[in-house]
């Protein structure tokens, strides 16, 4: 999964995305509402974090010009504990929910998980695909009742693959969602991983999930 994190407080920042990255998520994060709109431009995200308060542009001058232009990417708003009029103005304006600071992790992580549940359309926090169960709580996976053990970019690259199932997904948009806007490593990194992938989730099962298409990228779906 992708979030965007805009919070200007730089050490507030620095503690949410660390946090954020050590649950698997991959994290860009941005200080203004100006460089958070620049981001939002070139790439998709799948949840965006959203500081009211920021420099150049504020986080409720952020999210009308995500409306504005169509953009239904669920926000999640970060607000002082005393803003109740900003609170009230931005989900009046599109926010999906926010959290008041300071706030427990728990609670932040609990209500992206909720966001993440009604864009995908689903009631709980498995993704599957025939026999394949990834569970986004334990972060476990599964395949015919056997347990796969998957590192940590095996696993966002598995996760990229089942919210998009039976979509084709170039070699590009793979590497933004899972390692994100400002990647710059090696040209083959995505082959690399969906190799690994392979292995350990086709490889020893009859069925294969994972599909190259040739010139354009790969896509999971059931055949």
């Amino acid at each position: 999964m992708k979030i965007l994190l805009a919070e200007d407080e730089v050490s507030l920042n620095g503690i949410i995305a660390k946090r954020l990255k050590k649950e698997n998520f991959t994290v860009d994060a941005v200080f203004d509402g100006e460089e958070a709109l620049d981001y939002l431009a070139y790439s998709d995200y799948d949840i965006v974090l959203l500081d009211i308060m920021m420099p150049k542009k504020t986080g409720l001058d952020v999210l009308k010009e995500m409306r504005a232009a169509g953009n239904e990417t669920p926000v999640l708003i970060l607000t002082a504990k005393d803003s109740v009029e900003d609170r009230v103005k931005g989900l009046d304006m599109g926010a999906d929910d926010y959290v008041t600071k300071p706030f427990a992790f728990e609670e932040l992580l609990a209500r992206i998980r909720v966001l993440l549940r009604k864009k995908a359309g689903r009631s709980t926090n498995q993704l599957t695909a025939g026999d394949l169960i990834l569970d986004l709580n334990s972060r476990k996976v599964t395949r015919s009742g056997t347990d796969i053990k998957l590192s940590s970019k095996e696993f966002s690259l598995l996760e990229c693959f089942l919210m998009n199932k039976d979509i084709v997904l170039s070699r590009q948009k793979l590497e933004t969602l899972v390692w994100g806007y400002d990647y710059s490593g090696a040209s083959n990194m995505i082959d690399v991983y969906v190799r690994y992938l392979r292995k350990k989730i086709d490889e020893p099962f009859d069925r294969k999930l994972i599909h190259t298409v040739r010139g354009t990228g790969y896509v999971l779906r059931e055949e």
